[in-house]
């Protein structure tokens, strides 16, 4: 599944069928798996956001995200969450991706992870740009144990480039 397709999606509680809100952005670890993800609703003077730990998710699909209750719903600091997808200081959508001999592969378009296999991200969809994803599509990097979030780009290795794919 992408990232993309679901920001926007209802977030329900399957005890009472209550609706909670709706994803605002996915909550990122270090080691590149979905943690929770945000709901929308945040305030511009809060310094709180609520969120959702992957944990807590039941099921879900193309319509709605089902939790287990309302008391999954936890309210954080949002500068206590350090890598978001969509939005937030340290989003990695549209940061470029570079390799550590400093080859430009292109910007995060989109992130894939596989319900089957839980809260694993697999795949970055690169962008080149609007032109460039026209004429020749956008690529997809699987995504190994040797990316790394940086300050100003995500850091993939040399070989990287032999491993873009087409998106699928």
């Amino acid at each position: 599944m992408k990232m993309q397709g679901m920001i926007g999606l209802a977030v329900f509680d399957i005890e009472d069928g209550k609706q909670l809100g709706k994803i605002h952005d996915f909550i990122l670890s270090e080691d590149w798996a979905v943690q929770g993800f945000e709901l929308e609703g945040k305030s511009f003077f809060s310094l709180q956001v609520r969120t959702i730990l992957w944990e807590d998710i039941v099921s879900y699909g193309e319509d709605a995200i089902m939790i287990r209750n309302q008391q999954a719903v936890r309210q954080i600091a949002a500068d206590d969450i350090k890598h978001t997808f969509l939005i937030g200081q340290n989003k990695i959508k549209d940061m470029p991706l570079l390799t550590s001999d400093g080859a430009m592969l292109g910007y995060v378009s989109d992130v894939y992870f596989d319900h089957e296999l839980g809260k694993s991200i697999t795949g970055i969809e690169i962008s080149d740009g609007f032109i460039s994803d026209m004429i020749g599509g956008r690529k997809w990097l699987p995504v190994s144990g040797q990316v790394a979030f940086g300050e100003s780009a995500i850091m993939v290795p040399i070989e990287s480039n032999e491993r873009l794919q087409e998106c699928h």
